[in-house]
């Protein structure tokens, strides 16, 4: 950790370069929300591309990939009762896993609509395939954070890492950061992130957005898995350069991530809100704009005569009041007024200029 907060910038894409209080750099999480349905997840990419997002991020794992057989046998059957599992584990990872030849088909369609292909690899035959394909960037999920393994594998791509931080301490982070950074990739984005679908407003902690740009001279983004859009986009406020956020047609599908995905018209508020909210934002050293300077005529005060005043009557404090416009004498001027004489006589509510004293 080295708490400069030097202003970092990735390179994300051809489009898009990320850096701590940029305009966010927005992925739609789709992972595996197409449920094994390639129509699907292509309806679910033109949704994405027309609420105006900047990625969006599939889920590269097969059933020997990520699951051991423990685990297999310990989830042998779900309660279906809300609707959203089927039979085993075993038999969803194998309906919903992406086979190569479908990934290769969904970035070749992804770049027919003009919006960057992304996946989190989750060994390390599925980076060599993400690596194939000339992904822009390899999304690592939390649960990979201490597989330093795997990190020093995909670090050695030269590929950007985007390495979400769900379920970390701080000094698992920095070895994480140090062990890529070691294998001299630079290219590294960190997202905050609670690993919980969803979590309690009160365990989310955005500040810890400001936390880690102060701990790493990292660009720093916001991987969400509340409802709603008005988390993501208060990370906005807090300088997130990124924003994943789950993705979906219909909240009521059945599968593992549609509850606590935004739908597209939060996903559109995100991608539209987040742009204004990260040009309001602007410089910490105060501007007034050309359009406010135009403001000043009309909406500031002059000083005026109180009441009728004759030619060589000395001006007091009490002769004089603040008015509108701001065309004449401004206020903050008035003490350079007292003691002065009238060249002419004046008629209550006169707007003062300077030639109107000997």
């Amino acid at each position: 950790m080295v708490g400069r907060n030097i202003i970092m910038k990735v390179k994300l894409s051809s489009k898009k370069t990320v850096y701590n209080f940029c305009e966010p750099y927005i992925i739609a999480e789709i992972g595996a929300n197409h449920n094994g349905d390639m129509e699907l997840a292509k309806k679910m990419i033109d949704s994405a591309v027309a609420c105006g997002c900047d990625a969006v991020k599939f889920q590269s794992w097969t059933p020997q990939s990520l699951i051991a057989k423990e685990e297999y046998d310990r989830n042998q059957s779900y309660d279906d009762s809300a609707k959203k599992h089927f039979g085993s584990l075993k038999e969803m990872v194998e309906k919903y896993y992406l086979r190569d030849d479908q990934h290769a088909e969904l970035k070749e369609y992804c770049e027919g609509k003009g919006v960057d292909f992304c996946s989190s690899p989750f060994s390390n035959k599925e980076v060599d395939m993400l690596v194939k394909l000339d992904v822009p960037f390899l999304k690592i999920a939390s649960m990979d954070i201490t597989n330093i393994p795997f990190l020093k594998y995909a670090a050695k791509t030269m590929k950007p890492l985007v390495v979400s931080t769900g379920m970390s301490t701080l000094a698992e982070i920095e070895t994480a950061v140090k062990t890529i950074q070691a294998e001299g990739n630079n290219q590294l984005v960190l997202l905050h992130c609670i690993s919980i679908y969803p979590p309690k407003d009160q365990d989310i902690h955005l500040r810890n957005i400001t936390m880690l740009q102060q701990a790493f001279d990292l660009p720093i983004g916001f991987s969400d898995h509340s409802f709603g859009a008005s988390i993501p986009l208060a990370s906005v406020v807090l300088g997130a350069c990124v924003i994943e956020k789950h993705f979906t047609l219909d909240k009521d599908l059945p599968g593992w991530d549609h509850e606590i995905s935004a739908n597209p018209e939060e996903m559109k508020t995100i991608c539209q809100d987040s742009k204004k909210i990260a040009a309001a934002l602007g410089n910490t050293f105060r501007i007034v704009s050309e359009e406010e300077e135009q403001k000043k005529g009309k909406f500031r005060r002059s000083i005026v005569s109180v009441r009728n005043l004759e030619k060589g009557h000395v001006i007091a404090e009490a002769d004089l009041a603040y008015k509108r416009p701001g065309t004449g004498i401004p206020p903050n001027e008035y003490n350079y007024l007292v003691g002065r004489k009238l060249k002419e006589a004046v008629t209550e509510d006169f707007l003062f200029n300077w030639n109107n004293f000997e």
